[in-house]
């Protein structure tokens, strides 16, 4: 018995820590809009690194460096990339055993462009023919980003989640799935337990500009048990049972922030699978944000308990409140 089965591509990650770039901003003056680099130009590079990444990798280490018992499924290539991620994945002790290797696919993988601690992400989604294995005993899923072809997983995860009604599901549906799959999307809102996503992409699935908790609202009339938005630095909201929260960001400074969603994400659900309330899950995921976002890659600064409990200790004003 699992605590948490994470379903999701993995990818290898190259994050590159840029010098000189520009930022170009909206019409208003005050939204960046551009990365810009010189033209045929030899850009410098402050600093490199590859490592394993993706969604359900991201959240994988994260929900075992908490002390859940996690298990990732998953395929890859039988390629260098593939072989690598899987190696990443043992040595941080995810359970691979739902690790498929196949010969003729492609490992994905991404260059992350990190300038001034946000990050631009070129993302490759080679298509995959998504196969839905036998299913291990677990007490949550954890479903996130996938490429072309994923509605066929996703059809045949919600017939099992119909079939299993104690096992809890959460999604943090990946970009390739918020720019071509909204309609499937709001097929599952209906089946998940609690929906992880930001502002912006709370209003593409939705399709309304509206204050967070109106769409707080509108996911749990469309049958999400706990929606949670974050909103960057403005902090993190959640909707439980009539009640809204909300959550401020700890006053840490950020040098990158490649995978603090899947470690908020980690933190939050690993919180509830230890019992804690709504209130406590926004600590923990904003938590662990906190300690990524302190280094340079997606998972170098993944916190344990006693790390959690240490900053909530040291920023004793930052805690959940009911709105």
């Amino acid at each position: 018995m699992y605590d948490i089965l994470s379903i999701g591509d993995c990818v290898l990650d190259t994050l590159l820590l840029i010098d000189k770039a520009q930022i170009r901003y909206g019409k208003k003056g005050h939204r960046p809009e551009a990365l810009c680099l010189s033209y045929a130009d030899k850009i410098a590079i402050a600093k490199a690194v590859q490592s394993l990444g993706g969604n359900a990798a991201n959240f994988a280490v994260g929900a075992k460096k908490l002390g859940t018992k996690v298990a990732i499924m998953s395929q890859i290539g039988e390629d260098i990339n593939g072989r690598m991620i899987q190696e990443g994945l043992k040595k941080k002790n995810v359970d691979t055993t739902y690790l498929t290797l196949g010969r003729n696919l492609q490992t994905r993988y991404s260059i992350v462009l990190n300038y001034d601690t946000e990050r631009t992400v070129l993302s490759n989604h080679p298509k995959h023919r998504y196969i839905f294995p036998e299913m291990p005993q677990t007490k949550w899923v954890y479903y996130t980003s996938l490429g072309e072809g994923f509605e066929r997983l996703q059809k045949k995860l919600r017939s099992w989640i119909h079939k299993h009604p104690n096992v809890h599901l959460a999604m943090n549906p990946g970009s390739y799935m918020l720019k071509h799959g909204v309609v499937a999307i709001k097929e599952i809102l209906q089946d998940l337990d609690v929906l992880f996503v930001n502002k912006e992409e709370a209003e593409h699935i939705l399709q309304i500009k509206a204050p967070v908790q109106t769409l707080l609202k509108k996911f749990w009339s469309l049958g999400v048990d706990i929606p949670v938005i974050t909103d960057g630095a403005r902090g993190s909201y959640a909707y439980q049972n009539g009640e809204y929260f909300f959550m401020p960001i700890f006053p840490v400074k950020p040098i990158a922030k490649t995978g603090a969603g899947d470690a908020f994400a980690a933190g939050f659900i690993s919180a509830l699978i230890f019992k804690k309330e709504v209130k406590e899950a926004l600590e923990w995921g904003t938590a662990n944000a906190a300690g990524v976002i302190q280094k340079f890659g997606a998972q170098e600064g993944i916190l344990n308990k006693k790390d959690i409990q240490k900053l909530l200790k040291k920023y004793p004003k930052q805690r959940a409140i009911r709105m």
